[in-house]
């Protein structure tokens, strides 16, 4: 499979960026996305050119690390998964694809498709934990929570931070992000304690780090790897409003 791809490339934070157009040949349909651009810079490195800095670590899924723009979409044109789990099979024999970073305030680019992400680890250093000591491993029954709310916080934590739904969101909200991980311990007893302050923390930290508001258009859980739901983003403003009126 032969393509064109048309990169972004920024020296650095300050830099003027720029679109920049690779050919690229003989791309096996099986091969990952991310496969495919280190192929890319294998050529561009026999040239004594500059390779394309791009971020990735686990190659699973997990990490969230391969933040990109691809034709329009973050992560690319499938669902619920990230780049790095997104195969060459799907796109087209001569297709022209386009590769930006992360476009968002909070996520300012430190070099070609590399974004700073570290907004997302402030908001969680505000409350995104727990204090209490649990001790070691408790049996299952230890304490009691309900199967549904062990599944919903068990869903909610499955966000892997990756920013898809403030690239996604045309105000660059972090709304699902914060509801997520204000979900994840709401649900569960250990995470009463310290609600109050928790979520007035994470959410007065994600305005001053300049995320934008949400207007709840979906688009953050269309695009999401994870397929965290925008009822978490309703629990958020229940336990928001609630801490103000306690």
């Amino acid at each position: 499979m032969d393509f064109t791809l048309k990169i972004w490339r920024q020296d650095g934070p300050e830099a003027k960026g720029k679109f920049v157009t690779y050919q690229i040949k003989n791309i096996s349909h099986d091969c990952s996305f991310l496969e495919m651009l280190d192929q890319l810079n294998e050529q561009l490195v026999d040239k004594i050119e500059k390779p394309v800095c791009f971020d990735h670590d686990c190659r699973e899924g997990i990490c969230g690390m391969c933040s990109l723009y691809i034709n329009g979409r973050p992560h690319g044109n499938d669902s619920g998964i990230t780049t790095c789990q997104l195969h060459m099979r799907k796109f087209k024999d001569g297709d022209t694809i386009v590769i930006e970073p992360w476009r968002a305030k909070a996520f300012p680019i430190i070099k070609d498709l590399v974004v700073s992400r570290t907004a997302f680890d402030k908001i969680i250093q505000e409350g995104g934990y727990v204090s209490i000591n649990t001790g070691g491993v408790p049996d299952g029954n230890a304490i009691a929570i309900s199967k549904v709310d062990s599944d919903l916080a068990m869903d909610a934590a499955q966000c892997i931070g990756c920013g898809a739904c403030v690239a996604a969101c045309k105000n660059a909200s972090a709304m699902l992000f914060v509801s997520a991980k204000v979900s994840q311990f709401a649900l569960l007893p250990q995470g009463k304690p310290e609600a109050k302050e928790r979520v007035e923390k994470m959410v007065a930290k994600m305005d001053e780090l300049g995320f934008g508001n949400c207007t709840n258009t979906g688009a953050c859980e269309a695009e999401c790897p994870k397929e965290i739901k925008l009822t978490n983003i309703a629990r958020l403003n229940r336990e928001f409003y609630a801490a103000k009126l306690s």
